[in-house]
């Protein structure tokens, strides 16, 4: 150890990058009193020993004036509200290269000079600031770059769960844009950038983005509904994703109501709570169980005996060919999904409302009309009638994430 240290004094390092280099030695000491300890021994041992006076030959100093790069950090962050940060750095590749290459020669497996960097530049930010350094899940995100004295920062999102309802027709989940110019703006769009005027994402997310002073947003459902379909029942799970807010602090229940107040007799929602990047990953992998009343018109009458035979007869293994309607941006392939149980809720010879509960992934206006052959066993099939879809309502998600 004595001879190692000897070999990084001589090589002009500063007491801090000599303490970095045994940092698994003497714990519960800071690396630059660890250095400054070896030195003092050294020099008690050898009678004289090079004094760190000059820039040191691996950091450069970069451990100099700490508080005016923690000033750097304030300035640059004043306009944003958070409680939690965590701090990066870039530092040229020769001083990083430098440093591996003399580890490996003396066989010392020290403390990286970015991880003490950070570490020291978040003790000065924590006092500066009241806040508090977070390697978890941090509010914002520092860059500094030492070899320009930079900073950058990266706001994290802010998350909410809850469930919506959709209470009309026409209206999709999330910002579909324009086919024709792809949301650029166009003659087709009447220039808005979008193929709708609204929709759910966007209903949900106006006020938190005057609230919070987001950026962006982005809506993360637990599957969709159709366009033509409403969202009613229990509602579905999302996670809204505001992005680069500005502010960070909010009462939920009143968000809440001005969301529904704003959404009034489009959308509602309920359970809104703040959520995580980790739900979204919950959300998109669950494969819930979902309930559906479905009106279908006939092309002749049909009697009710033979209407129910023919519902029981969909109670089993559904074998899909991705459907026709959304061939276009779905692979075409066979998927097997389960109608767990349909059942005749009225009708009148020409016409019946149905219930439908089936396994997530199931194409319910195939089931009925049979998508020209594609779904099979089908309902058009069973009966020997054409069935048309006149409508469809999602009345039940059966999430386990709560």
């Amino acid at each position: 150890m004595i001879e190692k240290a000897r070999a990084l004094i001589d090589m002009g390092m500063c007491d801090r990058c000599i303490g970095r280099f045994f940092s698994e030695r003497g714990h519960g000491i800071s690396n630059i009193d660890r250095g400054r300890a070896l030195r003092t021994y050294i020099a008690m041992l050898d009678g004289s020993v090079p004094d760190y006076r000059d820039s040191c030959k691996l950091c450069g100093d970069a451990f100099e004036n700490m508080e005016g790069k923690a000033e750097l950090l304030t300035d640059a962050s004043k306009e944003i509200e958070f409680s939690t940060f965590l701090i990066g750095s870039r530092f040229d590749s020769e001083t990083l290269e430098k440093e591996k290459e003399i580890a490996e020669k003396l066989g010392l497996n020290g403390e990286s000079i970015k991880v003490e960097f950070n570490r020291s530049l978040g003790k000065i930010l924590e006092k500066k600031t009241e806040k508090a350094f977070s390697r978890e899940t941090p509010d914002i995100e520092f860059l500094y770059d030492v070899r320009y004295d930079d900073v950058k920062i990266q706001i994290n999102s802010v998350y909410i769960y809850g469930r919506y309802r959709k209470l009309v027709r026409g209206i999709p989940q999330t910002r579909w844009p324009c086919r024709y110019c792809h949301g650029k703006g166009c003659e087709h769009c009447n220039f808005t950038g979008k193929m709708y005027p609204e929709s759910v994402e966007e209903l949900v997310a106006h006020e938190f983005m005057e609230e919070l002073g987001g950026k962006e947003h982005a809506f993360h459902g637990m599957g969709r509904e159709d366009i033509d379909a409403r969202m009613l029942g229990n509602g579905r799970p999302f996670v809204l994703e505001i992005k680069e807010p500005k502010r960070r602090s909010f009462d939920i229940k009143d968000m809440e109501k001005r969301v529904n107040r704003f959404a009034s007799g489009k959308v509602e929602v309920s359970g809104l709570r703040l959520s995580s990047k980790e739900e979204i990953r919950e959300i998109k992998a669950s494969r819930a169980e979902k309930t559906y009343v479905v009106t279908v018109v006939f092309g002749s009458e049909v009697e009710e005996e033979k209407l129910k035979n023919a519902l029981k007869m969909l109670e089993t293994d559904i074998e899909q060919r991705t459907p026709k309607r959304v061939a276009h941006r779905r692979a075409d392939k066979v998927r097997k999904r389960r109608a767990l149980s349909v059942k005749l809720l009225q009708s009148d010879g020409r016409q019946a409302s149905i219930e439908v509960r089936a396994e997530a992934g199931l194409y319910i206006k195939e089931l009925m009309h049979g998508d020209e052959g594609r779904t099979n066993p089908s309902l058009s099939a069973a009966l020997g009638v054409k069935c048309a879809v006149e409508s469809l309502d999602v009345m039940g998600i059966d999430s386990k994430e709560e």
